[in-house]
């Protein structure tokens, strides 16, 4: 297998379609309040974002990657509307406001997750490389599925509430596949693996936080 592969088979072990949390997303069962506290909490995450790529860019000592870098950090805050708010404007269309979102506290799980991506991010560039291929190689296919089950179960179907997940769908495919090619041409692979992994499992542990509060069984999760 290429590093590709290798690092594709890391994340599949703990792949976000298949922990609970989400399934009980697509299969509609989840409480328009767990719905609101979801928007919120992964607001963590997507309004740090931004700062983890950031983070990588000025720590990588190679012109091409840092190129790569400062395109997605491009698409992210300046082409279009910034990512941040198409989130904010997700969790508006829920019946959230601004501030709800923005003041909810954290979870634990919320937190570790972000501090183990500013971890990644802050450490060898190369370790912030994984972080930022465990997260953006899944977000297409997690959104695709996020599409669905809303306008299929939750009645969310205007294009200004989805507008985050329509734009993750196309965004990440670039991203995800431009970083896997510098993880290639850059990256020890057995460090790479540990890298994606400590990544992968700090987006499974938020999952984990979420179905608790939710009051969903992770007994049978990958």
């Amino acid at each position: 297998m290429n590093l590709k592969q290798r690092l594709d088979a890391v994340i599949a072990e703990r792949h976000l379609l298949k922990h609970p949390f989400y399934q009980a997303w697509t299969e509609g069962r989840l409480s328009q309040d767990v719905l609101r506290s979801y928007a919120g909490q992964y607001w963590q995450q997507v309004s740090s974002f931004p700062r983890f790529v950031s983070a990588v860019h000025s720590r990588c000592p190679e012109i091409e990657a840092r190129k790569v870098l400062l395109q997605n950090l491009v698409d992210e805050e300046l082409h279009g509307t910034d990512h941040p708010e198409l989130w904010m404007r997700f969790a508006e269309g829920l019946g959230a406001s601004r501030a709800e979102v923005k003041g909810q506290a954290a979870l634990p799980e919320t937190t570790a997750m972000v501090n183990e991506f500013f971890s990644l991010a802050e450490g060898d560039w190369r370790d912030g490389l994984c972080a930022l291929y465990a997260y953006e190689s899944q977000v297409p296919a997690v959104s695709t599925s996020k599409i669905d089950g809303l306008e299929k179960h939750y009645g969310v179907t205007d294009a200004t509430t989805l507008s985050f997940f329509k734009v993750h769908e196309h965004y990440d495919v670039e991203h995800s596949a431009q970083v896997a090619g510098l993880l290639e041409k850059y990256a020890d692979p057995a460090k790479a693996e540990a890298a994606t992994r400590r990544a992968a499992d700090a987006l499974w542990t938020f999952l984990d936080g979420m179905a608790a509060q939710a009051g969903i069984s992770c007994s049978h999760a990958a």
